[in-house]
């Protein structure tokens, strides 16, 4: 699978001001870049930092007036569909220490708040067999709703109201595995077939010995997907984070399979 990608992003900012870029596809095993570019308007240079886990690049750029940036890719994706269910678990006391963080509740995954309830409506569950209950809960039980949630809503949030959109699900879903002790993590992605077209957000869970892709939207499966960062939650898998304000003017983001 290859796939192409555009994205364009022109904002508006009053004054001069910091921005971290996370918008290029990760060179990984699984997806080899073939070809890309990325251009920024800017006076001042750019500057190269790597993403979460070694995951990825982030981009420092500095933005005045009118910003635009412009990425430009190809990416070859090699990644077979695994089936969950018969994954084993791996407990807690095993689990090396940079998993550690992904067991733990974040800003916008409060895992605490929903180990009671994975207790109760999973009960005998575990591994592979819990996390594709797991997947299967959220993708039924939500509605997809562009304009059910805010860059403040948490997993609670939309575990209380069932509706979001890609990143509420990525945030149920890791919030869910957490609190089941399956470490996981939400990932910045693009992917082909979603609607609206946008940047995408996905899980990974960790099951006998490495991360297996989850998108609960069922938008898109894990062989069409081309990593862009991982993190905790939607804090760290930003596709632009800015220190200060900024007016959105277009932005469009097109993938398509070649």
């Amino acid at each position: 699978m290859r796939l192409g990608i555009e994205v364009d992003l022109v904002y508006w900012f009053e004054r001069a001001t910091d921005v971290l870029l996370q918008i290029e596809a990760a060179a990984m095993v699984d997806q080899r870049i073939v070809a890309e570019t990325l251009t920024i308007w800017s006076d001042d240079p750019i500057r190269a930092a790597i993403g979460e886990d070694g995951i990825g690049q982030r981009c420092w750029t500095r933005a005045d007036g009118q910003w635009r940036a412009e990425y430009r890719g190809t990416i070859a994706i090699d990644r077979a569909t695994i089936d969950l269910l018969p994954l084993a678990a791996t407990p807690p006391r095993d689990l090396d220490g940079h998993l550690v963080p992904y067991l733990l509740p974040s800003r916008y995954c409060p895992a605490d708040r929903f180990e009671g309830f994975v207790r109760r409506e999973f009960a005998g569950l575990e591994g592979g067999a819990l996390a594709a209950a797991l997947v299967d809960w959220v993708a039924t039980s939500l509605t997809y709703a562009g304009n059910a949630s805010t860059g403040e809503t948490t997993a609670l949030d939309t575990f209380a109201s069932r509706s979001g959109v890609c990143r509420d699900y990525a945030h149920l879903l890791v919030s869910l595995a957490r609190a089941g002790n399956i470490p996981a993590r939400c990932v910045s992605a693009y992917a082909p077939g979603v609607d609206p077209p946008d940047f995408h957000a996905v899980a990974e869970l960790w099951l006998e010995g490495s991360w297996h892709l989850a998108d609960a939207t069922r938008m898109a499966g894990c062989g069409d997907i081309a990593r862009v960062a991982v993190g905790r939650d939607a804090t760290d898998i930003a596709f632009m984070t800015v220190f200060g304000s900024a007016q959105l003017m277009e932005q469009s983001v097109r993938v398509r399979t070649l």
